[in-house]
């Protein structure tokens, strides 16, 4: 009967999830939610993407206020949980990845969680809830599409629920929508007029309660010219080139072939612009 069990073990044994790592947050700046067949389990990332924090050009105030926030919540403090909404690629998710280095010494770290991993968000919590360190719960790109239930594990963690968050968990998303669910004419037909006063249908209310929910909400918009050359400026410094007259007209060139300006395209510019560079070299 041994020899039995130990083969059918041995069967059994490759289609079993591997054990969840221990997570050692001493040395582990941030992890990333994985989720299995039959649950999901917490894994470091080695390489971190954080661009360094001087580069962040054009968006002083939102960089105050975001900073100024998660030093609240690291000092034990009171602090919001943080939309940043706005157009693409002008630095929502790289201002947030940037707070990581500069606040790790004082106890900062962050999960990733995808937006449909957002229904494990309790079992998140549960798991690092008695841990000494302040947990950024961080998730790029969110939004939500008619008929999705992701978003009401995330409305209920983030004021709702009876359990409520534990205090060294903040949650930090990034949208290119500003209520984060899709918006259509016909709910404008909701809208009913009651004298002087506007009162918004049921679907409206909906979607702005899930947004609401966030204390700290902050809008980014695209650059103009001037920003946007002092950005790729910044990042072609950043990584080692030299900024030069050719420069500046290539950088205008590429934002034009692009179809925008914005940090992404300056850093995307400054790639090439010093890879170049460093071939004729």
């Amino acid at each position: 009967m041994l020899t039995r069990a130990n083969e059918v073990l041995a069967r059994i044994e490759p289609w079993l999830p591997p054990a969840p790592p221990r997570i050692d947050w001493q040395t582990n700046l941030a992890c990333r939610w994985r989720r299995g067949p039959a649950m999901g389990w917490l894994q470091p990332i080695g390489q971190l993407n954080c661009p360094p924090w001087n580069a962040l050009k054009g968006i002083d105030e939102q960089k105050k206020a975001v900073e100024r926030n998660l030093r609240q919540f690291v000092a034990g403090l009171p602090a919001n949980h943080i939309l940043l909404t706005g157009s693409r690629g002008c630095g929502k998710s790289s201002l947030i990845k940037a707070l990581l280095p500069r606040l790790a010494k004082k106890g900062l770290r962050m999960i990733e969680v995808d937006k449909d991993d957002l229904v494990h968000l309790p079992d998140i919590v549960a798991g690092i809830a008695e841990q000494p360190y302040r947990f950024v719960v961080f998730t790029d790109d969110l939004s939500f599409e008619p008929g999705e239930a992701a978003y009401k594990p995330l409305k209920a963690a983030l004021d709702g629920s009876l359990a409520g968050l534990a205090p060294n968990v903040l949650i930090c998303a990034t949208s290119n929508r500003r209520h984060l669910m899709p918006e259509f004419m016909a709910e404008n037909l909701e809208t009913k007029y009651q004298g002087n006063e506007v009162h918004p249908g049921e679907s409206t209310e909906e979607k702005v309660s899930l947004s609401d929910r966030f204390g700290l909400w902050l809008s980014f918009y695209p650059f103009d010219q001037d920003q946007y050359l002092a950005i790729a400026e910044s990042w072609v410094a950043e990584l080692g080139g030299t900024w030069t007259a050719p420069a500046r007209l290539e950088a205008l060139q590429w934002a034009t072939q692009r179809g925008g300006r914005s940090g992404r395209v300056a850093r995307q510019f400054a790639a090439d612009w010093t890879g170049r560079q460093g071939l004729k070299r």
